[in-house]
């Protein structure tokens, strides 16, 4: 009787002991209806369908003019996705720079633009003659009036094709450091 009677008392005390730990694990957050957040909080605050922008220089001239198909803003990051973003840097010339892609990352405060997927930079000069640049990722600095990437690209011109690895432009003077793997097939006139 004895054993019998111990037993119970440790059948007893291990069930007391495994209801204790089961109810000091379990949270009343895990009865709420509101999943747990995850590491990052990707809320949209806002967002645009058919955005068009317009931007004026000081001057009244057009500096650029863009478009894209919808346009969010994250709150917790203050970064807008851009689908299908267009748009046209006249920087008060006739002659603008067409850039687009399959999607776009703009940073807070619009000082860094990320081109992601498909992208495609060209440009007819006065002369008629076109120049095409495509990569498949461009970051942008418009303050800088700078861009760069360390994907392949391709540049089309009236004269010929160059292929590199890599790139440095600055927008200001027109010029482009292409980084490695610098191959050019160009025609003589």
């Amino acid at each position: 009787m004895l054993r019998k009677l111990l037993n119970l008392t440790l059948f007893a005390v291990a069930a007391a002991l495994l209801a204790a730990v089961g109810y000091w694990n379990i949270s009343p957050e895990s009865f709420s209806d509101r999943p747990a957040r995850a590491g990052t909080d990707n809320t949209i605050d806002f967002y645009v369908i058919g955005a068009n922008t317009l931007q004026y220089q000081a001057d009244g001239k057009l500096h650029y003019e863009m478009t894209t198909s919808k346009l969010e803003h994250i709150k917790a990051t203050d970064i807008t996705l851009l689908s299908e973003p267009n748009l046209h840097l006249y920087r008060g010339t006739q002659y603008p720079w067409k850039v687009r892609s399959v999607r776009g990352e703009v940073a807070p405060e619009g000082k860094e633009v990320e081109l992601i997927d498909q992208v495609r930079v060209e440009r007819t000069d006065a002369k008629g003659r076109p120049t095409i640049l495509t990569t498949s990722r461009l970051t942008v600095f418009p303050e800088k009036e700078y861009a760069q990437t360390q994907q392949a690209v391709r540049i089309d011109a009236a004269n010929g094709v160059t292929t590199a690895q890599g790139m440095k432009a600055y927008l200001n003077d027109g010029r482009m450091l292409l980084q490695s793997n610098v191959r050019g097939q160009h025609e003589v006139r």
